[in-house]
């Protein structure tokens, strides 16, 4: 609990000089940002590396990583493509001495091998895949926060890409769903 109101403080401090989570969204930081993040690990229990592609203000992948200190094996991979959110995260890693590596780039050309592949508020879901695809080559699974609009997200996507796909409810946000995805794979255009 302690990191976690460390990262709170640290994130309100930041956020007045750049722009990393709306402002009106502070106030409800345990349960729009924590309890929505950390929801995940009930659905990869076993999962002890995890890819955060889109890292952006930590979340899901600082609450995944605070949650998870000291679990043998543990560590998240921040990735990000602007620096400058890459310093807030990289000093949160340092500050709360995290399992975890910040790395600023794009995500579909990393080379980082983990359990789990997730993203909060990165791409629609067709697009997001594309970033994720390196990763389930690796052999990851996905778990993605989404909002009301996943299965609209999910019937697109299979326009371009095969996959199983499970829908969860949110703990967070009754409009909020957890996507699974397994076994993907880009599909065969018609010529």
């Amino acid at each position: 609990m302690a990191d976690l109101e460390a990262f709170r403080i640290r994130l309100g401090d930041a956020n007045l000089v750049m722009n990393l989570v709306g402002p009106d969204s502070l106030p409800d930081f345990w349960n729009r940002h924590v309890w929505d993040s950390a929801q995940l690990l009930n659905h990869a229990p076993e999962a002890r590396t995890w890819a955060d592609l889109g890292a952006g203000a930590g979340f899901p992948g600082v609450v995944l990583a605070i949650l998870m200190k000291g679990r043998e094996g543990a560590h998240v991979w921040l990735i990000d493509s602007l620096g400058k959110r890459c310093r807030f995260l990289q000093e949160i890693v340092d500050a709360l001495d995290l399992p975890a590596t910040v790395i600023i780039g794009r995500a579909e050309e990393q080379e980082v091998t983990c359990d789990i592949v997730t993203a909060r508020a990165v791409a629609p879901m067709e697009k997001l895949l594309g970033y994720a695809q390196p990763y389930f080559q690796r052999g990851a699974q996905g778990l993605f926060l989404k909002g009301e609009r996943a299965e609209s997200e999910l019937i697109e996507a299979r326009k371009s890409w095969h996959f199983e796909a499970e829908l969860a409810p949110s703990q967070s946000d009754v409009r909020g769903r957890i996507v699974t995805i397994r076994s993907l794979r880009r599909a065969r255009t018609k010529r």
